[in-house]
C-alpha cells in the first residue's frame, strides 16, 4: 500500500481583473475521481491545504455523482494537514487537484512550491489536473527561474477558459503564465481528456482527464 498525499487549494474565491471575487474552491471531480480510486486500490491518501484550512469546493463543480453529499462523504476533506508540515519524504506520491482556487492561492505559496520542487526532484510520481498545474509557477529554482522549466504539460487551456467565460475576466490565464516560465503545454481540444507524462510529471488538461490521471498515476505505484 502506497501512502499519497493530495494537496487542495484553501482558496473559497479567485480575485478577478476588476477586483470582484469569484467564489470557488477545488474542482470536485478533480478530486473525489482520484481519491475513489486511489483507495480502490489500496491507497492511503491524505489532504493537505494551505494553513490547514478545510478546502471549499466549486459550487459550479458540484452536479451529478460529485455533488455535495459524495464531497461531504469523504471525511479527509474535512480535517487537512497544515502544507507548511508535510514532507515529501513521509509519501509515495503527490497529487494536485484544480479548481479556480489554485490559481489564488497555490499559484503564489511558498510552502507548496518547496512541495512541489522535491516531489519533481525525488522522482516520485506527481499528478496535477486542470488548474492545479496553477501551482507550479511557485516552485523555483535557486536563481528564481521555475522548476518545471523544459517539462511538457497539460493544464487547462485559454481555448477553454474562453468557452467557459472567465478568458477577458480573469488577472491572467493559466496556459500563458505557463508557457511564459518555459514550460511546453500540449493542447487537445477543449473538454476531451487529455494526459501527459514527461519524466516523473503527470499532467491532465481539465476534469475529463481526472479519471485517465488516476490510472497513470496508479501504473507508477505498481
Amino acid at each position: 500500500m502506497a501512502k499519497i498525499l493530495m494537496v487542495l487549494t484553501g482558496a473559497d474565491s479567485w480575485t478577478l481583473k476588476d477586483g470582484t471575487k469569484h467564489p470557488t474552491g477545488f474542482w470536485a471531480e478533480e478530486a473525489v475521481v482520484p481519491y475513489r480510486t486511489l483507495r480502490a486500490a489500496g491507497h492511503e491518501v491524505a489532504v493537505a491545504t494551505p494553513g490547514g484550512v478545510v478546502p471549499t469546493p466549486d459550487a459550479g463543480s458540484l452536479t451529478g455523482e460529485f455533488d455535495a453529499a459524495a464531497v461531504d462523504k469523504i471525511a479527509d476533506f474535512k480535517s487537512p494537514l497544515s502544507l507548511a508540515e508535510v514532507s515529501v519524504a513521509d509519501y509515495d506520491a503527490v497529487i494536485y487537484p484544480g479548481g479556480h482556487g489554485p490559481m489564488e492561492d497555490l499559484a503564489v505559496d511558498p510552502d507548496s512550491g518547496r512541495l512541489l520542487t522535491a516531489a519533481l526532484t525525488s522522482g516520485k510520481p506527481l499528478a496535477v489536473v486542470c488548474h492545479g498545474p496553477a501551482a507550479l509557477l511557485a516552485a523555483r529554482t535557486p536563481d528564481g527561474t521555475s522548476a518545471f522549466a523544459g517539462y511538457r504539460i497539460a493544464a487547462f487551456t485559454n481555448a477553454e477558459e474562453t468557452q467557459a467565460g472567465f478568458a477577458d475576466r480573469a488577472q491572467w490565464l493559466l496556459q500563458d503564465r505557463l508557457e511564459a516560465d518555459g514550460l511546453v503545454v500540449d493542447v487537445a481540444e477543449p473538454w476531451t481528456p487529455h494526459v501527459v507524462v514527461d519524466r516523473n510529471l503527470i499532467t491532465g488538461q481539465n476534469p475529463m482527464s481526472s479519471a485517465p490521471l488516476a490510472e497513470e498515476l496508479l501504473k507508477r505505484l505498481a
